[in-house]
C-alpha cells in the first residue's frame, strides 16, 4: 500500500509545505529572517521531519524568473537541509518557508547557499555554531585601519569623515559667524511710539 503524498516519511527527509493554510500559519506564527537572497520564515513544529515551502511574488518578474527562483531556491534547500540534519545542527521539526526576492534568480548559487544558512541560524533554526567557518582577520593598512572599511574620497576611512563636527576644508568653516546683538541694542533699535 503506497503512503499519502503528505505523510512524513521516517528518515525525516523534508516534506513540502503545499497548502496556503500552512504558509499563513507559519507567517503568522514563525520567525523571520531576511538576506539579499531570500526571506526565510521559520515556525517550530511536532513533525518527525522538516517540511517546507517555496513562493516568489509577482514582483520578482514573470512566470520565467519566478519558475527559476523557485528552482533556485528548492536545490539549495534539498543541498543544505538535509546536510544540516546529518550534522545534527538542525532539529527535524520545524515548517519552513522560502520566499524568493529580486536577487534569487541572479544571485551566485554559493551566495545563495550562505544566505540560506545564515538564515537559518538567524531565525534559530541552525542549533550552536557549527556551521560557522572561521572567517580570515582583516589586514590592516599603513593608517592603522582595517582593510575592510570603506574608505571615503580622500583616502581615509569613512567613519572618521562622519564622526568629525566640521573639516577644515569646508565652506562652512571658512564662513565668518556674525556675533549676536545685545538685547540692549535690539530694543533700541525699535522704533518708539509716541502718544
Amino acid at each position: 500500500m503506497a503512503a499519502r503524498p503528505d505523510t512524513p516519511p521516517t528518515d525525516a527527509t523534508p516534506v513540502r509545505l503545499k497548502r496556503r493554510r500552512d504558509f499563513l500559519r507559519v507567517a503568522a506564527r514563525g520567525k523571520r529572517a531576511a538576506r539579499p537572497g531570500l526571506v526565510l520564515q521559520a515556525m517550530a513544529a511536532d513533525a518527525p521531519a522538516p517540511r517546507i515551502g517555496f513562493t516568489v511574488t509577482k514582483k520578482v518578474g514573470n512566470a520565467v524568473v519566478r519558475n527559476r527562483a523557485k528552482r533556485r531556491l528548492r536545490e539549495a534547500a534539498r543541498l543544505a537541509i538535509p546536510a544540516l540534519l546529518a550534522e545534527g545542527a538542525m532539529a527535524p521539526g520545524w515548517d519552513l518557508v522560502l520566499i524568493g526576492r529580486d536577487a534569487t534568480p541572479t544571485r551566485d548559487f554559493r551566495t545563495l547557499l550562505g544566505d540560506l544558512r545564515g538564515a537559518l541560524r538567524q531565525a534559530g533554526v541552525i542549533e550552536g555554531d557549527q556551521t560557522n567557518t572561521p572567517r580570515p582577520q582583516a589586514a590592516t593598512g599603513s593608517s592603522g585601519a582595517s582593510a575592510a572599511m570603506p574608505r571615503g574620497r580622500e583616502g581615509g576611512p569613512a567613519r572618521d569623515r562622519l564622526m568629525s563636527p566640521v573639516r577644515p576644508d569646508s565652506a562652512q568653516a571658512k564662513r565668518p559667524e556674525a556675533a549676536p546683538a545685545p538685547e540692549a541694542e535690539k530694543k533700541s533699535a525699535a522704533p518708539e511710539s509716541s502718544p
